[in-house]
């Protein structure tokens, strides 16, 4: 799976051109001044500037890249654990992710020499129609991975912005986990994580971890839970409770949410 995507940008790179490029770039250019011109005598928004393709060799997004650059230099301090916020960039590889991750966090513990190294990451928060997957990902790897904890911001969220803007709540969440899991303390760290369903007389019955002083509804009533099918289920019902929530905004007078 790994070697498919090293080998899928080992492509790119045999087929960039500079010169191509470059030209493509200047054409592109000349296209945009008259544009440009167009629409300022139209009184419309001037097209953004188009911009060089650059060589997939530098790219950031090439596997390796960010870690040459920004990671192996550190190799010879000793660092006392992690923190890791990212996942959208590989959302649209969720299963891939399932592997790719957990293989991130063990070569970070091997080349610092510190195999019990603390990991912890957030969950990514759902974000323009983002489907599920890259977040069970994530907890699976939660799951799976000693000594790491990933924090929940799904409440905190902004589905029109990957960039949320509260910040405190999801340092806080952190803050919990770093205690309880990189310095020993007897605290809840995580918010309540299913464990296993059961049925009996008509109703399901459902066990969770991480309890704490039990399950709380806050400002609103639950009324129902999300269930994990196939792939097609999960983005399908996604996408329904989006449109729900559009049609219901446009019945209040609001307009659909901008995804």
């Amino acid at each position: 799976m790994l070697k498919n995507l090293v080998g899928d940008w080992d492509k790119k790179i045999a087929a960039y051109d500079p010169v191509k490029a470059d030209e493509m770039f200047k054409a592109a250019v000349a296209k945009h001044a008259d544009d440009a011109a167009k629409a300022k005598s139209e009184g419309k928004p001037v097209p953004r500037r188009p911009r060089l393709k650059g060589n997939p060799v530098m790219s950031p997004q090439r596997p390796a890249n960010l870690y040459n650059g920004m990671i192996a230099p550190l190799l010879p301090c000793a660092i006392r654990g992690a923190i890791w916020y990212q996942g959208e960039s590989n959302a649209g590889r969720a299963k891939e992710y399932q592997t790719l991750f957990p293989a991130m966090i063990n070569c970070w513990r091997k080349d610092f020499n510190n195999p019990g190294m603390p990991f912890l990451f957030v969950q990514i928060a759902p974000h323009n129609g983002m489907c599920p997957e890259i977040r069970e990902a994530q907890l699976l790897t939660s799951q799976r991975v000693k000594n790491t904890a990933m924090a929940v911001i799904t409440d905190h969220g902004n589905d029109a912005d990957i960039h949320p803007k509260q910040k405190e709540p999801v340092g806080a969440r952190l803050a919990l986990a770093a205690r309880a899991v990189a310095y020993g303390e007897k605290i809840e760290y995580s918010g309540p994580e299913y464990k296993s369903m059961k049925v009996k007389d008509g109703k399901s019955i459902l066990t969770f971890t991480h309890l704490g002083d039990g399950l709380v509804a806050k400002g609103w009533r639950a009324q129902g839970l999300h269930h994990r099918g196939r792939r097609q289920a999960i983005c399908s019902r996604h996408r329904r409770d989006q449109r729900q929530d559009d049609h219901r905004r446009q019945r209040q007078g609001h307009s659909p949410r901008r995804r």
